[in-house]
């Protein structure tokens, strides 16, 4: 499909759904499948205590979190700067790689088991973004990632319940995380070779997305540098937003414990299934708006409409009006709008407005980065102070101080992309029809040389 085809635009049209609809079934089940390397161990209790009092299972999500944090910051260069030809194989070497650990894992005995849960985590860490490469820059990008992420929701709840099912069939809590991964590694394959027949970005897409290349340290620096304030504003609320989410998906079972009585497997499954749906429906929607300046501001009024929800989840679960799985559906939706705003549309619009040189890897590395070093860091903090409380308490205060803090730093980041010069009064580019040429000219160049003139 090119600019050469004149007269059928609605049947390019149609045809341009199909690759779309390959991309995210690739995406979807590649990183799907991903989670059944990660995260099932956490549907166990791990319930001998050592260390000062901190639970084993505490320690080792600790451990899974710094390799995971680690990868992250490697993956700011690797993510960055990758071509597309490695990136499917690089995908399979990863997740082997973490699967070996799981198998060293079962066969050493606690506590020296942990150390491989942190060899686990430092492969995984870098799977988002490489699949993530093959769906940016394209007309469709916000309900591709859309897809892409609601993969992440629903495997939390799917891989947990496969992890309580083997526990519940009789496999131990050493064998569970490793016996879980091998039952998704034929659809793993089948997905990554979907992911590897992903076609490149149209000449349309590159018109209305710009062109995403590799970026070279120096590249990433001068991104940085033009936009330092927003970014850290970005990275801020990422880093908070991250650590709820983290810590919810992570200590699901013993917040649902705090919640109700008796808890059933398939619990977690329904709860991050229903999720998914809202989220999938609200983010992906932004899709349609083709004015990637409204599309970019449409993405922090998300973000921040999400924050808000959180909060009114919170006054209703203590005014009981709500029941516990209204309370986790609806605290899930809210934490996940400013989430998956980042994810889909905030970085994605923001390089499409500007046309600057770059992709979404180096930025969603950026503040993965930083948003997993501080998960692991309170992590670590609350376990060294073990309290008496009930994790369900120190899961609404963390909510609270959450929810508040990403509100106020997401209004001065509004105003700062809103009188930024490269954003101030950007608009899309005149759409090509088919058969014209565009010349792509990044937009903060433009800016720079009015100022010299």
């Amino acid at each position: 499909m090119g600019f050469d085809d004149r007269h059928n635009v609605p049947a390019l049209r149609r045809r341009a759904l199909s690759p779309s609809a390959w991309c995210v079934v690739a995406a979807f089940g590649t990183y799907f499948c991903m989670y059944a390397f990660r995260k099932p161990f956490t549907a166990g209790t791990y319930v001998e205590p050592w260390l000062g009092g901190a639970g084993f299972k505490s320690i080792l999500v600790i451990a899974q979190v710094l390799g995971y944090t680690l990868s992250k910051f490697i993956g700011i260069k690797v993510v960055a700067e990758i071509g597309p030809r490695r990136r499917a194989i690089l995908v399979l070497v990863l997740i082997g790689c973490a699967e070996l650990a799981l198998l060293l894992f079962a066969v050493t005995p606690a506590p020296f088991n942990v150390l491989w849960l942190f060899a686990n985590g430092v492969p995984l860490g870098m799977v988002f973004g490489l699949v993530l490469r093959f769906l940016e820059g394209r007309r469709h990008t916000e309900a591709l990632v859309a897809g892409l992420c609601t993969s992440f929701i629903m495997a939390d709840g799917v891989t947990k319940s496969t992890g309580a099912a083997l526990l519940q069939s009789g496999v131990t809590e050493s064998w569970m995380p490793f016996s879980a991964g091998l039952l998704f590694v034929p659809p793993l394959l089948l997905f990554v070779w979907m992911l590897s027949r992903v076609p490149a970005p149209s000449q349309w897409d590159v018109a209305a997305r710009s062109e995403r290349t590799p970026m070279t340290g120096m590249e990433r620096r001068t991104f940085f540098q033009r936009y330092a304030l927003g970014l850290t504003l970005l990275v801020l609320v990422y880093l908070l937003i991250t650590i709820l989410r983290s810590v919810r998906a992570d200590f699901a079972p013993e917040i649902w414990a705090g919640l109700q009585k008796s808890v059933r497997p398939d619990v977690f499954t329904w709860s991050e299934t229903a999720v998914a749906a809202g989220v999938l429906l609200v983010n992906g929607s932004v899709v349609f708006i083709k004015d990637n300046r409204h599309a970019f501001f449409t993405g922090l009024g998300l973000a921040l409409a999400g924050t808000f929800l959180i909060g009114f989840t919170l006054m209703g679960l203590s005014a009981g009006v709500l029941s516990p799985f209204a309370f986790m559906v609806l605290h899930g939706l809210g934490l996940y709008m400013p989430y998956i705003a980042v994810n889909t549309t905030i970085f994605e619009r923001l390089i499409a407005m500007t046309r600057d040189r770059g992709n979404i890897g180096y930025l969603m590395y950026l503040a993965d980065a930083f948003g997993y070093l501080g998960y692991a860091l309170v992590l670590v903090v609350r376990n060294l102070h073990p309290s008496t409380e009930e994790f369900l308490t120190y899961f609404i205060a963390l909510s609270w101080v959450v929810t508040g803090a990403c509100a106020v730093l997401l209004l001065p980041c509004w105003r700062y992309f809103a009188t930024n010069p490269a954003t101030r009064s950007v608009s899309n580019l005149p759409t090509p029809t088919l058969g014209e040429a565009v010349e792509v000219v990044p937009l903060s160049a433009t800016w720079r040389a009015d100022e010299r003139r």
